[in-house]
């Protein structure tokens, strides 16, 4: 079956980051951008594909953008903090595209001439125009996906209610009719 992108991130960055699947679950994980075509067709979904054929290295700066982004995101979505190390990376991913972009003034806004740039300025637009007070992991153990919690009370627990959300409420329910208890 053909890879469908899910963005359910709430932002490009973080749509980004969730390119990996069942990040915490060593047996289950799995990089959607190991196939070049993948990397299209994500590239199509998110509306950032430039029509031009992708290639490795495409890919490869992206899985760089993907993995630097989520060493700080996956720390500040649990209520840690990144390492220098992180935020270090961080820093030379997004100098490195901001000094390379243009403004432009119709509209107005900053400008990658290429696609993985466009993707980096996405990142950075994640840290410095959203509120990171939001950020979440999903609560599903193996998952890891990141989110914007854009609910009016801050209670979103999963990625998808439709996904993780119904594994989590079926395992609930199978614990109760076996007679064990709810975590």
């Amino acid at each position: 079956m053909a890879y469908r992108p899910e963005l359910i991130g709430g932002h490009l960055g973080l749509d980004l980051v969730n390119t990996v699947a069942w990040r915490l679950d060593a047996g289950r994980t799995v990089d959607r951008f190991a196939e070049l075509a993948n990397v299209e067709r994500w590239l199509l979904a998110a509306g950032v594909s430039s029509g031009e054929p992708v290639t490795a290295r495409l890919r490869d700066d992206l899985v760089t953008a993907r993995e630097v982004a989520y060493d700080v995101l996956a720390r500040l979505a649990v209520g840690g903090q990144a390492t220098r190390a992180a935020i270090d990376a961080l820093h030379g991913l997004i100098a490195g595209v901001v000094g390379s972009a243009s403004v432009e003034v119709d509209p107005f806004g900053w400008r990658a001439d290429d696609v993985a740039g466009a993707v980096r300025l996405a990142v950075w637009r994640l840290f410095e125009d959203e509120d990171l007070g939001r950020l979440r992991q999903c609560g599903d153990e193996g998952c890891g996906w990141l989110f914007l919690d854009r609910s009016k009370n801050g209670s979103r627990r999963w990625c998808s209610s439709g996904d993780c959300g119904n594994r989590a409420r079926a395992r609930r329910h199978y614990e109760r009719a076996r007679g064990g208890t709810t975590a």
